[in-house]
């Protein structure tokens, strides 16, 4: 999940770039293979706004239309009610030449994975995405780094389709918006944020369900995971010049210990993040013996996105994330050596 800054750099599509997307879509033939695909270990916008636009192209007529992700084809408990799995296929089953390939929420290239090859191999290949750091590597780019989520690219795209919202479609996106705006709670959550919202809700869905199941359900072995992992936060209130860090840590040895999946620790970051006397956190989560998943936020002080983008990765001004190689504390390092070069001059 991410936590978008509002009056992100950069501006959104121009209308050739949308005019563009909505011709690949129309002038699909009547057998087009279109492959949807979201980015590695997807979250609630990478997820529901794939699935959500899926739904839409098959109100259009789009018969032959597949959806898909890198890795193992395991989509995380609180999406696991989804409208809309039924499109989706392992990356081996993904359309080897497509017609039109459709990327959501994925800042680069690298993003794809093993499915990264379709992009020269189908006919068009479109970019649906709201991170300021992307890499513009699709044929259309529909980027725009102000919307608070991928989901509200895509459903301005939908709307120009011609698509009429439905409660499937909208539980896709509304779960999206609502992840990527930590429940409305970020700072990207702006008037249009809460009109989309509303246009989504009038279909019919039920927010309350929605949120417990997205937010508030996890297995009782996460509880106790997130408590031993909480117990070793370190705390540092010199570092990012001065407006302190806090992070932590997870091994693959706590997910197994615990009988636990890796997504369950995507909202982790929600725990450590509050600590008042940081304005920098970050959940460091091992995926290999010497490999990382490392998640940053800010609350305002410190660009986190630059210390990504400096460590391979990429993000929004306050939330952000890469891969880090070496131990945690190499890691931790490398996150040090860049952040006072990150910090936002007042």
């Amino acid at each position: 999940m991410t936590d978008p800054a509002a009056g992100a750099a950069g501006t959104g599509p121009a209308e050739a770039d949308w005019a563009a997307a909505v011709a690949a879509v129309r002038d699909l033939p009547a057998d087009a293979q279109v492959q949807l695909i979201c980015h590695v270990n997807p979250d609630g916008d990478a997820l529901g706004s794939m699935l959500g636009f899926g739904l839409g192209l098959r109100q259009l007529g789009v018969r032959q239309l597949r959806a898909t992700f890198p890795g193992p084809p395991e989509v995380p408990e609180p999406f696991r009610a989804l409208p809309g799995l039924d499109l989706l296929v392992p990356e081996e089953d993904a359309y080897p030449a497509p017609h039109l390939v459709v990327c959501f929420d994925a800042a680069s290239e690298s993003r794809l994975g093993g499915l990264v090859d379709r992009l020269a191999t189908a006919g068009t290949a479109l970019v649906l995405d709201h991170h300021a750091s992307n890499t513009r590597f699709g044929g259309i780019n529909l980027v725009d780094p102000r919307a608070a989520a991928t989901s509200v690219v895509a459903e301005e795209l939908l709307a120009r389709l011609g698509v009429r919202l439905d409660a499937g479609i909208a539980e896709g996106l509304y779960v999206a918006l609502t992840t990527d705006t930590g429940s409305f709670r970020f700072e990207a959550t702006t008037p249009a944020v809460h009109e989309l919202a509303a246009r989504l809700l009038a279909t019919g869905i039920r927010p309350g369900d929605i949120s417990r199941q997205v937010f508030d359900t996890r297995p009782f072995g996460a509880v106790r995971l997130f408590g031993e992992v909480m117990c070793r936060a370190r705390l540092e209130p010199t570092a990012a010049g001065g407006n302190g860090l806090v992070w932590t840590y997870a091994t693959l040895d706590d997910l197994a210990r615990h009988d636990q999946r890796p997504y369950v620790l995507e909202a982790l970051i929600d725990s450590v993040r509050c600590t008042a006397e940081a304005d920098v956190s970050c959940v460091v989560k091992q995926v290999r013996s010497d490999e990382w998943a490392v998640s940053m936020r800010s609350k305002g002080a410190v660009d986190v996105s630059r210390v990504a983008v400096a460590l391979g990765g990429g993000g929004h001004t306050f939330a952000a994330g890469f891969t880090g190689r070496g131990s945690a504390d190499d890691v931790m390092a490398s996150i040090r050596a860049e952040l006072d070069k990150a910090l936002i001059e007042a």
